[in-house]
């Protein structure tokens, strides 16, 4: 069943969609050149930024038409910046939580997500002295731990080398299975969209296949 469709989607009169189907509760990848549109794909599906022409429909509702803030917290987007505070691992999730007017989770299942996102640091571990890798990680298992019905990645294994990269999107890949969750993931790593995705969209000139 496709939960997101794109019809003749426009971008600034720079990017064009012809048609996009994605179905829910599998992992697509988005692959492609650079500046072929695939950050702003995921950007345009939960309403971070708006078509120029064309429609994108949501669970058969035109994005246009849905509440932002509702529809951001349902399909959650985790770019290429790391926003984390000047705190320790512990107190940055409890710090998104309090945006969201949410209980924290316990310390048990902050671990978890760690876990899940291959991070194996004290959660009193300062998240201004992480590396790069550590702090996109620790990025990743917070908005993870939020549990949105749509998870999407944009370049997730950038700063991670093989070994953590492959740890990441496998335990990531089966969380969103056992879930039901759609999990989207643009990515430049061939071998790891030819790995992990049920199904690949190419973006390339100005078209897109499947």
């Amino acid at each position: 069943m496709a939960l997101f469709t794109l019809t003749n989607v426009h971008f600034e009169n720079l990017i064009h969609y012809p048609a996009i189907e994605i179905e829910a509760g599998r992992t697509t990848f988005i692959c492609g050149e650079s500046g072929t549109g695939k950050s702003t794909l995921l950007k345009l599906l939960n309403g971070v930024v708006s078509p120029t022409g064309g429609r994108i429909t949501y669970a058969g509702e035109n994005i246009a038409a849905l509440d932002p803030i509702a529809l951001r917290r349902e399909v959650l987007f985790v770019g290429q910046a790391v926003y984390l505070f000047d705190q320790s691992i512990r107190d940055n999730f409890r710090t998104y939580y309090t945006y969201r007017d949410l209980d924290a989770p316990s310390e048990a299942e902050m671990v978890r997500y760690l876990d899940i996102c291959a991070v194996s640091l004290p959660l009193d571990s300062m998240c201004n002295v992480l590396s790069g890798g550590e702090r996109q990680r620790v990025f990743i298992a917070i908005n993870l731990s939020l549990t949105p019905n749509v998870f999407m990645m944009d370049e997730p294994t950038s700063a991670l080398d093989g070994k953590n990269a492959a740890a990441l999107v496998e335990n990531v890949q089966a969380y969103c299975t056992q879930r039901g969750m759609t999990l989207l993931v643009v990515s430049h790593d061939k071998a790891i969209a030819d790995r992990y995705a049920d199904r690949i969209i190419l973006l390339e000139g100005g078209a897109a296949y499947a």
